[in-house]
């Protein structure tokens, strides 16, 4: 029998001023696969909670952008709030992540790949939210969490 079970999805969140990218895992909660860009205009909460709902998601996952040194600025600031507003709208939890850097590196990525950044704009903030989401779940499957049912939390 194989030690992997189907497990409830994670969805992963990249939280930007102008749009915010969303991510969710596979149901082994060992990948994490890009699934859209959301207008951070409007009631983008609305939608998140639609996700979870379609995803039949367990936790979602927000990252927090911390200066390097650690500290919180403004961006972790904005985060906190989005996290307090979208815990009202849905049934799940919902976590913070460190996610320094991975707005940059996903530019690299899509960089790397042969993508202009011109035509990767909609994209980006979905492979900033899958790498967010791919550092949690490795987290959990390195600290034996994946078998256990338990959560990680990087606040």
């Amino acid at each position: 029998m194989s030690e992997f079970a189907i497990r409830r999805r994670i969805l992963g969140i990249d939280l930007g001023r102008a749009r915010i990218g969303v991510a969710v895992s596979d149901e082994l909660g060992m990948l994490a696969h890009p699934v859209e860009t959301i207008p951070a205009r409007g009631d983008a909460t609305r939608r998140i909670a639609e996700i979870v709902q379609e995803k039949n998601a367990e936790r979602v996952v927000i990252g927090l952008p911390r200066h390097m040194n650690g500290s919180v600025g403004v961006g972790a600031a904005d985060a906190l709030a989005f996290a307090e507003k979208l815990r009202a709208c849905v049934a799940c939890e919902v976590v913070t992540w460190d996610e320094r850097m991975t707005t940059m590196a996903a530019n690299r990525a899509l960089r790397d790949s042969g993508q202009k950044t011109r035509n990767s704009r909609g994209v980006v903030d979905q492979v900033a939210a899958q790498m967010i989401l791919q550092g949690y779940l490795d987290s959990l499957q390195s600290a034996g969490f994946l078998d256990k049912g338990s959560t990680a939390q990087g606040e």
